[in-house]
């Protein structure tokens, strides 16, 4: 018996990064990673690649093609493949996107449902098994997979609220890769009580301030330049952030400041790419 399964999932930008206090805040971005799973009851292992990467870890997604199996009591084997249209070790949640995609394209290889919100728990399981998150990124992992404004308990894996707003995503990502593994958690964790202003902020729904602050804070604590920041502010938009552990900067923008911000930032003194999207608020599915 053989078998394949095809689905997405999005990137995400953040509102709050958890590392500070394990409550975060994030929203899906209309750029999307997909997976495809082949399964057969004649294979025992799990091989993985990743597209326009041939040395790339391929663990991940390894994993919660493993997990899904697991879960369901099936002993099989065979291939998941991933391709991505959201830019690797930038801090936009590519690690929740490639679990969320894969964990789907499995279910839908194997003909199977789950809950959502287990699911998503199951490819945070599989990402603290490969290490490549801090925290479990479940708040990363619920806007990858939901879409729109996500606020969560990450320790608790509790999500606490969800939105769904319009607006268009301004991103610059610069050319160095941050991963979330060589991240100074500690110094991260001095910022805690401010973190907490900011989070509780985004339960209000002001979502630009929270951000916002949350871009200074955690750009001062992992050494990332606030010049963005400050780039974005003078364009007159409320809502900036450094995303993740970085290096990149989200924005949430319109039609006028858009234009404005693409200018300054390519003008800014740091080599890097700017992509515009906007918020997905429809979400992760199958294929």
């Amino acid at each position: 018996m053989s078998c394949e399964g095809k689905a997405y999932s999005l990137g995400a930008g953040t509102v709050i990064n958890a590392i500070a206090t394990w409550k975060g805040a994030a929203f899906g971005i209309d750029l999307k990673t997909f997976a495809h799973v082949e399964l057969s009851r004649n294979d025992d292992h799990i091989r993985g690649s990743i597209d326009g990467m041939p040395d790339g870890d391929t663990a991940l997604i390894e994993k919660c093609v493993r997990h899904v199996l697991d879960h369901f009591g099936l002993k099989m084997g065979g291939a998941v493949m991933t391709s991505s249209e959201v830019p690797l070790a930038r801090g936009l949640k590519s690690s929740s996107a490639a679990a969320n995609a894969t964990v789907l394209a499995t279910l839908d290889a194997i003909g199977e449902e789950m809950d959502p919100l287990e699911a998503v728990r199951l490819g945070v399981r599989a990402a603290k098994d490969a290490g490549v998150t801090i925290t479990g990124a479940f708040d990363d992992a619920c806007a990858s997979f939901f879409g729109g404004f996500v606020v969560t308990d990450n320790r608790e894996t509790e999500l606490l609220k969800r939105e769904e707003r319009e607006a268009d995503v301004l991103i610059f990502a610069p050319d160095r890769k941050a991963f979330s593994s060589g991240t100074n958690v500690a110094r991260s964790r001095l910022l805690a009580p401010w973190v907490d202003i900011a989070y509780e902020l985004a339960l209000r729904g002001e979502y630009e301030k929270a951000m916002s602050l949350n871009g200074f804070l955690y750009c001062s604590a992992l050494g990332f330049d606030t010049e963005p920041m400050m780039r974005a502010l003078e364009a007159g938009i409320k809502g900036v952030t450094l995303s993740g552990t970085g290096p990149s900067y989200v924005a949430l923008v319109d039609e006028r400041s858009s234009g404005i911000l693409r200018d300054a930032w390519q003008e800014c003194g740091i080599s890097g790419t700017v992509i515009c999207t906007k918020i997905n608020n429809k979400g992760a599915g199958k294929l």
